[in-house]
């Protein structure tokens, strides 16, 4: 599988809340990068916006980061699990800076 996304990746194991028109849903994200996260939905509406509001925290962090972003791809798992990659689209410049550090602490490097 080609993989066309910019920049670092870290993985990450957490639970965030994804708003989809303005009702939170709890998706799983499985890695972070500056520009985006990568993450699976656990229950959520078929009909799902492209525009998102995001809602986390970063391991080891007590601050709650607010994001909005778009959807940029989709995917079905194996298993029926849905997937997605969201591109930030608007991130205060403090949480890209927290993003940013863990991404940097955090990341594999590529073979």
């Amino acid at each position: 599988m080609s993989d066309n996304r910019d920049g670092k990746r870290a993985p990450i194991d957490i639970f965030m809340n994804k708003y989809v028109k303005g009702v939170p849903y709890m998706a799983h994200v499985s890695d972070i990068s500056r520009n985006g996260v990568s993450l699976s939905t656990l229950i959520e509406p078929q009909l799902g916006g492209k525009r998102v509001g995001l809602q986390f925290q970063l391991p080891g962090s007590e601050e709650v980061i607010y994001a909005e972003g778009e959807v940029v791809r989709e995917w079905l798992e194996l298993g029926e699990r849905e997937g997605s990659g969201i591109r930030f689209t608007l991130l205060a410049e403090r949480h890209r800076k927290m993003i940013d550090d863990y991404v940097e602490k955090n990341h594999a490097d590529s073979p």
